[in-house]
């Protein structure tokens, strides 16, 4: 296939214009993606404070994640749609404003209602902020694609990590109204972006031009933008199978995420505070695996990264929940890092399978992550209720065996 010949020299062709500008940008962006995920950490960080407070079920804790997830998730795509046809740099800070107005209602929310619309809000923002947040990453990432993309989902990968440490380190101690933490977050959120909008308005500027000349059949020859393949039999099948490779991976880990604190209280007596450890190093391995996984795509194709990534992950899921305590913190983060490795992984192959739609792909590819998660909170929720944590965790460790799709995945290297 010629396209990501085509496609690496498009997005060489942009970083070669901004070799001095392109590392910075991505640091830059990469820590505004930190800050908008972990605004979103504080809900399911909230989680156990919220159960006490509110009184909140299983299944109501599952409606949270499936708002939050829902509204970020959805949204994605059409975002992305209408910024790949209107990109505009004024959409990063907008997202940031949306996130802020999250932070402060769940923080004074005196109901679950009122916590379920102050999580639309923060999922709002972070539905803005991804698709245009992997448009700056596209256009600095040189011919790098898959570590660019890791260093940005890095960044994402660390501030969702960190819901089991604000649990253990605010809002144990705080109480609900430690989420006004969070307004600081998004304050950082706008000073970084003073150093990432103006870079990418000329950035944009640049593009427009290139899109204009080839309308005038001026860029024939160069091969800049590529033709899009999605209604090409091939993308499609990639298409369909990626999105249920990242349903197994996003039910996995929403199950370990948002439910396996409660279950070691349950099966394991351990208190809410030492329960947030594994969790935490769950996610950690994840933001360690998301870098490794990058740069291992970049050196053996994408497709065998994320058949790698199952073939190893699977054991180690399946004996997660029968493990001594003192095994579940290695084994935690060693999971965390399998899983996780490929979630920029599968957003820079759905990119190479529709070129000229970055913005609509990127908000797919990882809006549909949590969307999918959403849908896994709330099924896993209301299966905890009726059959118990102890076989609803069981049947959790089994789905990492779906992700064996991946080898049925066309390769991405010729």
């Amino acid at each position: 296939m010629s396209t990501p010949t085509a496609v690496g020299a498009d997005a060489q062709g942009t970083a070669t214009q901004a070799v001095k500008t392109a590392v910075p940008v991505l640091l830059a962006i990469s820590l505004v993606h930190f800050l908008n995920d972990t605004m979103q950490a504080v809900v399911p960080a909230l989680f156990p404070i919220l159960t006490e407070t509110l009184s909140l079920t299983y299944v109501q804790i599952g409606w949270l994640s499936f708002t939050l997830y829902m509204t970020s998730s959805v949204m994605q795509p059409f975002v992305g749609l209408y910024s790949d046809r209107r990109p505009s740099p004024f959409m990063l800070p907008i997202a940031a404003t949306l996130s802020l107005l999250g932070m402060i209602g769940i923080a004074l929310a005196p109901s679950f209602w009122t916590v379920l619309l102050s999580v639309v809000f923060i999922g709002f923002g972070s539905a803005v902020f991804h698709p245009e947040g992997s448009r700056v990453v596209y256009f600095a990432a040189g011919g790098r694609r898959g570590f660019a993309q890791s260093v940005y989902q890095v960044g994402g990968n660390a501030g969702g990590s960190l819901a089991p440490i604000l649990t253990l380190l605010i809002f144990l101690p705080l109480g609900q109204i430690g989420a006004l933490w969070g307004t600081a977050f998004a304050a950082a959120a706008f000073a970084a972006l003073l150093a990432v909008v103006p870079w990418y308005r000329v950035r944009l500027k640049e593009y427009g031009a290139r899109l204009r000349d080839r309308a005038k059949g001026k860029g024939a020859k160069s091969g800049a933008l590529p033709s899009d393949l999605a209604n090409h039999p091939r993308a499609r099948l990639a298409m369909g199978l990626l999105v249920l490779y990242i349903f197994a991976r996003s039910w996995y880990h929403s199950g370990i995420a948002s439910y396996y604190q409660f279950y070691l209280v349950e099966d394991y007596g351990l208190t809410k505070a030492q329960a947030q450890i594994p969790v935490f190093l769950f996610l950690a391995g994840g933001v360690a695996g998301t870098l490794f996984g990058g740069w291992l795509a970049d050196r053996i194709g994408m497709q065998r990264t994320m058949a790698w990534s199952v073939c190893v992950s699977v054991p180690f899921a399946l004996l997660f929940p029968y493990l001594p305590l003192g095994w579940i913190f290695p084994v935690a983060f060693l999971i965390g890092f399998l899983v996780l490795s490929t979630f920029s992984v599968s957003v820079v192959y759905g990119q190479v399978i529709m070129p000229s739609m970055v913005g609509m792909v990127s908000g797919l590819t990882t809006g549909l992550a949590f969307g999918l998660g959403a849908i896994g909170a709330v099924v896993i929720g209301k299966a905890a209720d009726v059959y118990g944590l102890t076989d609803v965790m069981t049947a959790v460790s089994l789905l990492p065996l779906l992700g064996l799709i991946a080898f049925f995945l066309p390769a991405d290297r010729r």
